[in-house]
């Protein structure tokens, strides 16, 4: 039964304001992706297909509500798309949240709760991992995007309730051979990366003992062997130099050494396979949901490929699939990364017309500057490298950027020069002078850190608590330390050393050599000048107290 519900339906408790019977309604869905249904009835409907009416069809995954959009005549029908009721998640909007070591299911709560308004969605995640985000003015779509992108996982959409879930579909044993039930397919294949045997090359150039890593089994008629380099930046030599700066050279290297294998046999394991994906307009029996498995027997390999399925067309009129998508690509987030950095660089843009004009004219300047050059520019193709020059021959150049399988290098002394500037592949960008415009990071590690300016951009620190309160502030005007009830402490220049009731009234400050303050309670003792000192006096009689005050006592 298919029937159509008003637009703040949230619990569906009754058949709807009517059942419809369209002439197609075909479901779409993806893994972290698409959850849409089209939809085409006669134009006597159209009144019932209208923007915002929640339609709720049957599915194998029970009765499922989606949100109609953009409808449209055409002659003697009417046509319309509805989002599942998961994408009204774009509806609502954070302004600024910290989620701070939570895990997936708290991480979720916290967003949701972050709303601007109420939302009618429960979340739930079996995901432990244990990560922070800071959400700054996105829609929860987006936020929930970013969730699954640190913590991992997979969306499981059921009307409202949204999980996250670590693995989804099960193995029921379902194989497809080539030639047998795998016939009509749209089907593409990755081998780029495939490998059997591994020459691991780490930091600094590392290698192993053995020098390879080679899989047990032989998967192939021909090997697939590649030299592959590995990052190594999770290990440090300051983590294994004492306190005189001596480094225990053995320790470090063995732990490279360990660190390499590691990352190689993984490497081995993850890309020992192709990368396949198929898409058949057929029911494949015993296939239920996104994530179920399918083993693939491919005639090139000697071991059945396992994948999941990554989409699904369903007919919920004629209760049948109409096609399944499956594959071992990695799931993705259909589109909402490049919306959320359109989003982000939107804001930066907003901030600060100052920080935009000056910013223009330094892109304006490097633009002219490459623009002038163009005409002056010559590039050489040497085998294992690119360069190219501002003069020929190359030899008597003096602005040179280089080009190889080690990174990018930039260099104003020729090309035998020293190449000050450089951007490597293992991801390190090497240069003496770096203008960031923004920055979003976890952490930064570094010597000095400089703020402010003639113009003061990006001449400020917060930081924040769990709950998202600023609790302290460094900028032109000092150091601010804020506390709950209002009142808070400022450290500058001009007023020295202060602090302020909510009122911003000072109660206590120094100035000079002199301390003063509104108020005092002394708890113990005073002592003055090391002369006197003030002391608390209680005089008893017959066990009866005759005198409660101060006394004075002389300091000798």
């Amino acid at each position: 039964m298919i029937s159509i519900y008003p637009a703040t339906e949230e619990h569906f408790s009754y058949i709807g304001t009517k059942i419809l019977k369209p002439i197609q309604a075909i479901i779409t869905k993806e893994d972290n992706g698409k959850y849409e249904i089209d939809l085409k009835d006669t134009i006597e409907n159209i009144d019932y297909y209208q923007e915002g009416l929640i339609i709720r069809v049957p599915t194998p995954w029970g009765y499922q509500g989606f949100r109609l959009t953009n409808p449209k005549k055409q002659n003697r029908y009417c046509t319309c798309k509805g989002y599942h009721l998961y994408f009204d998640t774009k509806r609502y909007l954070i302004w600024d949240s910290y989620v701070v070591d939570k895990n997936c299911n708290d991480a979720l709560d916290h967003l949701n709760n972050a709303c601007d308004s109420e939302t009618p969605f429960n979340f739930i995640s079996d995901i432990q991992t244990v990560a922070s985000y800071r959400c700054i003015r996105h829609t929860l779509e987006e936020a929930v995007a970013l969730v699954i992108e640190r913590w991992g996982g997979h969306l499981v959409r059921d009307n409202f309730n949204i999980g996250v879930r670590n693995d989804i579909g099960e193995d029921r044993g379902v194989t497809l051979r080539y030639g047998v039930n795998i016939k009509e397919t749209d089907s593409s294949e990755k081998w780029d990366d495939v490998v059997t045997k591994i020459l691991p090359v780490g930091k600094d150039g590392i290698t192993l003992p053995e020098k390879y890593i080679e899989l047990e089994e032989e998967l192939y008629e021909i090997p697939y062997s590649k030299i592959v380099h590995f990052d190594q930046d999770n290990i440090v030599e300051e983590d294994y130099t004492d306190e005189n700066g001596t480094l225990d050279e053995e320790t470090y290297h063995n732990d490279l050494v360990r660190d390499l294998r590691s990352k190689a046999t993984a490497h081995l394991q993850e890309n020992k396979i192709p990368k396949v994906n198929y898409k058949i307009n057929a029911y494949i029996k015993n296939v239920s949901d996104i994530g179920d498995v399918i083993h693939v027997n491919h005639p090139k390999c000697k071991i059945d490929i396992t994948t999941n399925v990554i989409g699904i067309e369903y007919d919920c009129i004629r209760e049948q699939y109409t096609k399944i998508e499956f594959g071992n690509f990695k799931e993705k987030l259909e589109n909402l990364r490049e919306n959320i950095i359109s989003t982000v660089t939107t804001q930066i843009t907003g901030e600060s017309n100052e920080k935009i004009a000056k910013l223009q004219r330094d892109l304006e300047t490097a633009t002219n500057r490459i623009m002038s050059a163009m005409t002056d520019s010559f590039v050489i193709y040497d085998g294992n490298k690119i360069m190219i020059v501002d003069s020929l021959p190359a030899e008597s150049a003096r602005n040179v950027i280089l080009i190889n399988n080690g990174g990018i290098g930039f260099s104003q002394n020729g090309i035998n020069g020293t190449f000050k500037s450089a951007w490597t592949i293992d991801g390190t960008l090497d240069m003496q002078q770096i203008n960031v415009i923004n920055l979003v990071a976890d952490m930064i590690k570094g010597g000095t850190l400089k703020l402010g300016s003639v113009l003061n951009e990006s001449g400020k620190m917060e930081l924040y608590d769990e709950a998202n309160r600023l609790i302290c502030l460094a900028d032109k005007t000092g150091l601010t330390v804020y506390c709950e009830d209002g009142t808070y402490v400022k450290l500058n220049p001009e007023v020295g050393f202060a602090g302020y009731d909510a009122q911003d009234n000072k109660i206590y400050w120094v100035d000079g050599d002199e301390f003063h303050q509104k108020k005092s309670v002394v708890e113990e003792e005073i002592t003055i000048a090391s002369k006197l000192r003030e002391i608390p006096i209680t005089i008893t009689e017959n066990g009866q107290i005759i005198n409660d005050g101060i006394g004075f006592v002389a300091l000798v």
